[in-house]
């Protein structure tokens, strides 16, 4: 043990601790003196290195059935940890709400949790899950709604049972409807502060149409007709057993679970007169054309060019996932002649974005110096022109196609990711491998597809261009891109007078 020693106002060593110093001093000595020019000499380039092939993905053992009541129900073991983790899709989503009410869906999936249950108030709810570090969250998108839960092992029934409340009793509180307008309004007041927010809202506008249920934007005046009574109706339009898909994974008893899901949900009567609704029809608003949004304040432009584009069960969309490759990232073609050699731009991105079931967008798009806008978007342009006209070299194949696949594991780091996985492949009719057609049509995509698919699928005629900046400080007028350029107006519409609920 160390001492000190009051008289000599020293520290004094046992036997023990002073061999293990003198130890650590000889060794020290040893690594200050040793010659490490052998890990120099040896030291190769990154593009030398030599990986062994990714290992084949399999994916996790699961359970799939479907209750008398038409609720389909995933489950997915996995022990690691005592944790239980569920998610319900619902099959609903904004493009069905009518666009005179614009941010109801927004608020019967924020409200369905937030308002509480039938049996529980919203606060009573919060303390009992914080109480057990538990959680119930609700949410919905332009294409689903979801709910999920997250609970120790040890209060699955507890949680599970507050999450089928949510899900079955919802009691959309008027107070905490108020409250959650209110937090809208917050957002739709501060909507044109972000410059990058601004050019991609207004660019699904120019492509989808500014009324596409995939571009509108909620106003103070649709989210003043929205009512509690509007909330009731979509609720009991959509939220039905036979139209929801339910996942768990974590470390429970199957059997006990099953037995749990069948308790909770197998009394839900299911709506037999339930209707696919037909998806809204989707064509692209504006061919071509150049579009401005004056920002005097600014120093730099966020430019966006873009046009409609498709969906992920077109069998090119493997071979569009390489051409992404050879755009993007650290050694694309973009990067390399936008931001490497013009200096043009810090980030830069001309992204391939489709969507499960209904045409997505290709957008490429960055920020340049104010008084290099037109040099930036004239650039761009050529480069996407060239993916038609040249054809990729081997190495910018391989390295896209590496790049890819070498990705394509972290579609797979947990269980819960796989489920997810699964379920939304249903959801949107996909089949259950289809990642894994994916990962082998990636495998086999060859410079003659790449060049195929861009000569079919990128429309320079059809670009949009879109710049949100300031047009005083621009060294070229846009006029230069095209003889006619429309100013887009982002001012808000003022509020009108609170509906009551």
């Amino acid at each position: 043990m160390l001492r000190f020693d009051l008289k000599s106002k020293k520290f004094s060593f046992s036997k023990k601790q002073r061999f293990v110093f003198t130890l650590v001093t000889v060794v020290a000595c040893l690594l200050l003196n040793l010659n490490f020019s052998w890990a120099i000499t040896t030291a190769k380039h990154y593009n030398e290195l030599k990986f062994p092939p990714l290992s084949t993905i399999k994916l996790p053992k699961y359970e799939r059935y479907i209750l008398e009541n038409g609720l389909v129900v995933y489950l997915m073991e996995d022990h690691e940890l005592p944790l239980v983790t569920g998610t319900a899709m619902i099959r609903t989503g904004s493009r069905w709400e009518q666009g005179e009410k614009a941010g109801l869906a927004s608020l019967v999936g924020s409200t369905l949790r937030s308002g509480g249950t039938q049996k529980h108030s919203a606060n009573e709810l919060n303390e009992i899950l914080e109480q057990r570090a538990a959680s119930v969250e609700t949410d919905m998108g332009e294409t689903a709604a979801s709910a999920s839960f997250e609970a120790l092992s040890e209060d699955i029934e507890m949680a599970f049972g507050l999450f089928t409340e949510v899900l079955r009793e919802p009691a959309f509180a008027p107070e905490k409807l108020d409250l959650e307008k209110t937090q809208i309004r917050g957002a739709i007041a501060r909507r044109n502060d972000n410059p990058n927010s601004i050019a991609s809202r207004e660019l699904r506008k120019l492509i989808y149409g500014k009324n596409s249920p995939y571009a509108r934007t909620v106003e103070y005046a649709t989210l003043d007709k929205i009512s509690r009574d509007d909330l009731l109706k979509f609720y009991q339009q959509y939220f039905h057993p036979n139209n929801i898909i339910l996942g768990i994974v974590g470390d429970f008893n199957p059997q006990k679970m099953r037995s749990l899901i069948q308790a909770k949900f197998g009394d839900w009567k299911p709506n037999s007169d339930l209707a696919k609704i037909p998806l809204p029809q989707v064509t692209q608003a504006n061919l071509g054309g150049v579009y401005f949004v004056n920002q005097p304040q600014l120093t730099q432009s966020s430019v966006l060019i873009g046009h409609l584009g498709g969906q992920f069960d077109n069998p090119d969309y493997p071979a569009l996932d390489v051409m992404n490759d050879i755009l993007n990232g650290f050694g694309g073609r973009l990067f390399n002649e936008l931001r490497s050699r013009q200096g043009l731009a810090y980030s830069v991105y001309g992204i391939w974005n489709p969507r499960f079931d209904y045409p997505g967008t290709f957008v490429a798009g960055g920020q340049t110096r104010t008084e290099t806008t037109v040099q930036f978007i004239k650039s761009l342009e050529t480069e996407i022109k060239r993916l038609q006209t040249q054809t990729v070299t081997t190495k910018e194949l391989n390295r896209a196609k590496d790049s890819t696949l070498n990705s394509f594991v972290f579609n797979f780091q947990d269980p819960s990711q796989t489920l997810s996985r699964l379920m939304r492949y249903e959801y949107y009719g996909y089949p259950a491998d289809f990642l894994f057609r994916y990962q082998k049509a990636i495998n086999s995509t060859t410079v003659a597809d790449v060049k195929r698919v861009a000569g079919k699928y990128l429309k320079p005629e059809n670009l949009v261009t879109l710049v949100v900046g300031n047009q005083k400080s621009m060294k070229s007028p846009l006029t230069n891109l095209a003889a006619k350029m429309t100013t887009i107006d982002i001012t808000i519409p003022n509020a009108q007078p609170t509906a009551k609920n």
